[in-house]
């Protein structure tokens, strides 16, 4: 087991980043994270596959708000208005690693992975994801995973991006 499996106790996570990796080198398709929540774990887990530098084209760790606005140009205000944890910045990330990229795709990840910083309406578990493609969509995804702990919320997300990467590349 590779040493990212090894940590989040998943190498069936690896496997999907594999064929994830093989189909979009098939593709000629690039992909850009935006991660903050998982700290850049999925452009790792990308990492992980021989190859990949044909396709991960790159990956933004923005775990702070004003890295979310000078990495990627999320609005200062945006992010006042919603909150980081929010569809709205989860949008503007993705669409930021597109236009701040030469990426045909881009996966944003803004969460709460505890164990504190939750809130009534924003607990820990909630994940909100966005995924792009240069020139087309913005796709929201928001999800509230259970309070397992914070490995299992970040292996979680990761297993949820995958899935949205695989919508459009494994078709």
């Amino acid at each position: 087991m590779t040493d990212l499996a090894s940590n989040m106790a998943d190498e069936g996570l690896v496997l999907r980043a594999t064929a994830l990796v093989h189909a979009c080198a098939g593709l000629g398709l690039t992909l850009a994270t935006a991660e903050s929540c998982t700290g850049g774990l999925l452009a790792g887990l990308l990492t992980e596959v021989p190859g990949s530098s044909a396709v991960l084209e790159r990956g933004f760790v923005t775990y702070s708000n004003a890295a979310k606005t000078e990495m990627l140009g999320v609005p200062a205000e945006l992010i006042s208005q919603f909150g980081a944890v929010s569809a709205e910045v989860a949008g503007a990330m993705a669409e930021g690693a597109i236009h701040h990229s030469r990426a045909h795709l881009a996966v944003s990840i803004t969460g709460i992975a505890g164990p504190g910083g939750g809130s009534a309406d924003k607990p820990v578990g909630l994940v909100h994801f966005a995924r792009t493609e240069r020139g087309g969509a913005t796709l929201h995804h928001e999800r509230r995973f259970e309070d397992t702990g914070r490995a299992a919320i970040r292996r979680a997300a990761l297993d949820h991006a995958l899935r949205l990467l695989e919508e459009i590349t494994l078709k």
